[in-house]
């Protein structure tokens, strides 16, 4: 009764629910984005203390435990067999072949430079639900995302001194998979509660994880740090759990595509984290760029 109770509230709030439903779906949708926006300075941290391989395994072990406790804790039954493919997508995209190609990534590269993916993100999970479930946003949303997404773009790629590396291929595969983690999930939550999107797809790939996990460890050096373990719970618990578990529920609230662009904000908030835990250093046109996309933000909400 409870699964049922929680997705039919999330579809009443995606068609045409109250104004303060709505401002709750966006809370949310933003709690998720301040989430994510830890993800590449905490990625970072976790690489002082393990490999590329074996953080990304390590952490989908750890996402899925807890996820798996709260399933088993609440008794939540298992998903209808028409959702396993959606689930799937999730899992391919958010849990698997983002965390690993944008962790490959940074090896090479800063966060900065990192970050022109999450820029771009929003505007590929637009055209992605539109594709996908349909929809068919204004003149006036597109303008303001594409806008958005240049802003964000020639920001982070003026402040990486506009080189082209060869963590860029992984970059670009992270943007595409996760759109399509994002689409794929936001759909799903509105006939499931979000949390439950992401914990059954942590818990699917459990068979990939936990056996990766065994051999990345054996294979590379492991130094543990105190900036390695918070690195490495942050984003198995904060960016990969809970993170997902609010972002969706938003996007089941307030639509994928308005939600989606709620995410320019993200690679600013990046930025921010980098110089305060890493001490990256950047220039004054930070805040230009950051009004410049408070303003797309608020074209797109009213649009």
């Amino acid at each position: 009764m409870r699964t049922q109770s929680s997705a039919t509230t999330a579809s009443s709030i995606a068609v045409g629910a109250p104004r303060e439903l709505r401002g709750l779906g966006t809370a949310q949708a933003a709690l998720g984005v301040v989430a994510f926006s830890l993800t590449f300075p905490s990625t970072a941290w976790g690489l002082e203390s393990f490999g590329p391989w074996s953080l990304v395994a390590v952490r989908g072990v750890l996402a899925a435990l807890v996820a798996g406790g709260c399933l088993l804790a609440l008794r939540v039954p298992l998903p209808a067999r028409r959702h396993l493919a959606g689930l799937a997508v999730v899992a391919a995209g958010v849990v698997l072949g983002f965390p690993m190609l944008t962790t490959l990534a940074l090896r090479t590269s800063t966060t900065a430079h990192a970050a022109v993916v999450v820029g771009l993100l929003p505007l590929t999970t637009a055209v992605l639900s539109a594709l996908r479930t349909g929809t068919r946003p204004s003149r006036r949303f597109w303008l303001a995302a594409v806008a958005g997404a240049v802003a964000v773009l020639a920001f982070t790629v003026g402040q990486s001194g506009g080189a082209v590396t060869a963590a860029d291929g992984y970059l670009f595969g992270a943007l595409l998979v996760c759109a399509a983690g994002y689409t794929e999930g936001g759909r799903l939550a509105r006939v499931m509660p979000g949390w439950q999107v992401i914990g059954w797809a942590l818990v699917l790939c459990l068979p990939l994880t936990v056996p990766a996990a065994a051999v990345a460890l054996s294979y590379e050096p492991v130094r543990l740090s105190v900036h390695g373990l918070a690195g490495l719970v942050w984003v198995a618990v904060g960016s990969t759990f809970f993170g997902l578990l609010v972002w969706y529920r938003g996007m089941a609230a307030i639509g994928i595509p308005r939600a989606s662009q709620l995410q320019l904000a993200q690679p600013l908030l990046t930025l921010v984290w980098s110089a305060l835990l890493l001490g990256e250093h950047f220039t004054v046109a930070a805040p230009l760029t950051a009004l410049a996309v408070l303003v797309c933000i608020a074209v797109t909400q009213r649009a």
